[in-house]
């Protein structure tokens, strides 16, 4: 039997419904790479001193909120002109949640960068190697959870999920020896508590690849990640999880 006129029609709805996935799913990867761009260049300005790239850090954040919005209003339409179920729409949703934690990494970034023009005003602080350690692997955790959604790779997500109880481990360690510097050395004080805000921001970073690598699981395998997320001890205090504007 020939195609019909209606069979040609549904092809070209199917195809056209398709490309608009794709594009959605590709702006997702853009703002992503964008972020781990943030990122990099935020953990490169405190640990080179470097005022001119921290401002720049700071400045481009817009530029993740736009492409959160982008992602945002697309799937929106989406939802309502197409009315998508099961696999569709599940690649909707899971595009939404992850421009929400991409759009929360990226505040974390710029804020790493406005506090590390406070902390480069006062004398090197020895904990910044071991913030160093911390900040690789927050960036290896965000590469790893993106690798992981273009590849819809289970898999690695879950390494990623895991990795996050590393992370905290890092945080809690970091806390107690920045406590210890502020305890040897007043003069420490100042730049101590801004690089434990430093420290929380990673830590969050790292909440946030958590969140997308369980939205990769839901994505691929069409249920959640029932498993407790592994999570390390809670240092005895901290500052507020929300990215913050330094004082």
């Amino acid at each position: 039997m020939a195609p019909t006129a209606e069979t040609h029609a549904n092809d070209h709805t199917v195809r056209s419904f398709d490309a608009e996935l794709d594009r959605l799913s590709n702006t997702v990867v853009r703002a992503g790479g964008l972020v781990e761009a943030q990122l990099a260049a935020a953990l490169q300005a405190l640990v080179k001193r470097d005022a001119a790239l921290a401002a720049e850090v700071s400045a481009k954040d817009n530029e993740v909120d736009a492409l959160d919005q982008e992602i945002q209003d697309h799937a929106v339409r989406l939802l309502a002109l197409r009315q998508p179920v099961a696999e569709d729409l599940r690649h909707i949703v899971g595009a939404l949640r992850i421009a929400g934690d991409l759009e929360r990494i990226g505040d974390y970034a710029a804020n790493v960068a406005r506090r590390s023009l406070v902390v480069n005003q006062s004398p090197p602080v020895k904990a910044i190697t071991a913030l160093a350690r911390m900040a690789r692997l927050a960036q290896e955790i965000v590469k790893d959870v993106l690798d992981a959604y273009v590849e819809r790779d289970v898999d690695r997500a879950i390494v990623v999920w895991r990795r996050d109880e590393e992370l905290d481990a890092l945080h809690t360690s970091l806390f107690q020896e920045l406590v210890s510097y502020m305890m040897e050395d007043s003069r420490n004080i100042t730049a101590c508590s801004h690089l434990m805000f430093i420290a929380k921001n990673l830590e969050r970073i790292g909440d946030h690849a958590t969140n997308i690598a369980e939205t990769v699981h839901y994505l691929a395998l069409g249920r959640p990640l029932r498993a407790a997320r592994p999570k390390g001890a809670e240092v005895p205090t901290e500052p507020s999880s929300g990215p913050e504007s330094p004082t």
